[in-house]
Formats: structure tokens, sequence, C-alpha cells
């Protein structure tokens, strides 16, 4: 059995197989009777169409994977470049379909994932027998919008940021418009440590755990991890320049029109870096594991 096939040498087998897959619930006779195939549907990486490509399909102790032998071509297959590029499949299996995103494990993890393919399928250990290339593992993380997950979470803590930071500005606008006792200031001073307190250690933990997880499993998300991790440096900064602005904030000496020139720039550059994050990570995130249990 293969995994896959050329779609220029052999476009129209390739058809064939899908159609018959589509119109017998996922039953393909001939050469593959018996066979558990997938239809995986990536985006082309050049051309940004939709491109399906029949599959075996493995489950190794629960985790579904499929695995880009190419017969041993000394080449990776299609698909799987497509999924470099962008992870976002569909995957139809049987009379199902469903939406993931395709990992790419490593080292000792697709080593021990191999392996464990081998034991169901020996052919796949013929075909890395045939090539230098090691032949990758590919994992299939179902999305179910219902389930929340990490990314989830990563919303509602975004959500949170951007309300306290809101109440910053309400703050500085007070003491703008002269409104402010002293009070006031100091609250300013404790939310405003609070606040940059927990921006950083969200940050801090996403460079150092979620952003590197997720560029080792889905290598198509790399550039944009870079550039959030860019961000993160620009925050950084900003929240420096406003700490020390706080920290030596005199009624009737400091610039409180300063002060809030400086928290709206904040605001702004995290609203963007937001936004793109939730964008590009949220859905890989929700793939990978389950949102923390308050």
């Amino acid at each position: 059995m293969t995994d896959s096939y050329d779609e220029f040498d052999f476009a129209d087998f390739q058809r064939k197989i899908i159609e018959e897959f589509r119109a017998n619930g996922g039953r393909v006779g001939g050469m593959f009777e018996g066979a558990t195939l997938a239809l995986l549907t990536t985006t082309g990486a050049r051309s940004g169409l939709p491109r399906t490509s029949p599959l075996g399909y493995l489950e190794i102790d629960g985790q579904p994977v499929v695995i880009a032998s190419a017969m041993g071509a000394p080449s990776h297959p299609a698909w799987y470049h497509n999924i470099r590029e962008n992870p976002a499949v569909t995957v139809e299996i049987g009379t199902e379909t469903y939406e993931a995103v395709a990992g790419i494990p490593v080292g000792a993890e697709r080593d021990q994932l191999f392996t464990k393919a081998v034991e169901q399928a020996p052919g796949y250990g013929d075909y890395q027998e045939k090539t230098t290339r090691v032949i990758p593992v590919v994992t299939l993380h179902r999305v179910d919008p219902q389930a929340g997950g990490l990314g989830d979470f990563l919303v509602e803590v975004h959500d949170w940021l951007r309300a306290e930071l809101a109440k910053l500005l309400d703050e500085v606008d007070e003491i703008v418009a002269g409104r402010a006792s002293g009070d006031l200031v100091v609250q300013l001073r404790a939310h405003c440590l609070e606040f940059c307190g927990a921006l950083s250690k969200h940050h801090t933990g996403e460079d150092y755990g979620a952003f590197p997880m997720l560029a080792q499993r889905f290598p198509a998300l790399a550039p944009a991890l870079e550039k959030l991790g860019d961000d993160h440096k620009v925050v950084a900064r900003l929240q420096e320049e406003i700490s020390a602005l706080v920290d030596g904030y005199a009624p009737g000496e400091s610039d409180p029109v300063r002060l809030r020139e400086e928290l709206v720039r904040l605001t702004a550059e995290l609203e963007a870096h937001f936004a793109y994050e939730e964008k590009t990570v949220v859905t890989a995130l929700n793939a990978l594991s389950p949102a923390p249990q308050g």
C-alpha cells in the first residue's frame, strides 16, 4: 500500500481513487481492498488552491497519522510541502469529514511514531529502506470549535489584558482632567505594576513555552512566531518607558499628557499584536491541547 502519488504522473489514477472513495463511504477496492485510506486536502504551497491526496491512514495510540513516504521516492510528496506552508487541512475518513491542523513531530517522537506505524503497516519500513531521506510522520490534530483549548484560553487572557489597559487609561484621563486625588496616583502605580507584571509573564511564557512548541510541531507558523517574538520586544520597551513615568510621577510636577500618550501607543501596539496572534496561532493551540482548568 502507498500513501501518496505524484499528481503529475498519476493524476488520473489518483482522481479515480478519490471518486471511488467518496462514492463508497471511504472504501476503495483493487490493490487497496481492506486498507484504511483517508483523503487529505491541503492548500497548494504555490497555487493556493485546494489539493486532495489519498493517503494511508493510521491511528497510533489514538493519534491519527499519515506518512509522507511517497513510496520511498527521494523527495517528499507535494502534500507534505503544502502543510509546511499551511498546516490547516481537511480530512475525510470513511463517511466523516473534519478539519485538522497537521503537525510534524521530530526526533525521538517521530522515531517512536514511525516504529509503531511500521508495526501496523510494514510497507512503510520498506519505503524507508529505499530512500536516504527521513520519511516524515504527520500527526492530524482535529479542530473542534466547541471543545475549546489553549487558543481560546489565550484569547481570554488577551481580553483581560485589554480590559486592564483600558482601566489604566481611564485612571490617567482622570489625572489629565485634574480630578485625581493622591489616592488615585497611588492606585495608578499599583495598577500599572500589576498590569506590566502580568503582561511580561504572559509574553515570557509564550517565548519560552508555547512558541517553541508551535514552531517545532507546525513549521509553517515559524515566520508568524518570529514576528510575534519581535512584537514582544517592542512592547517590553514601551512597558519600561511607562513604568519609569509612573514610578516618577508626582502631581503638579510630572506630565500626565505624556504618560497618556505612551499608554495609547502601548494600546495600539498590543491590539495589533493580539489581533495578529489570534489570527495565526489560536487554531493550532486549540488543536494541540485543552484549556487550563480554573
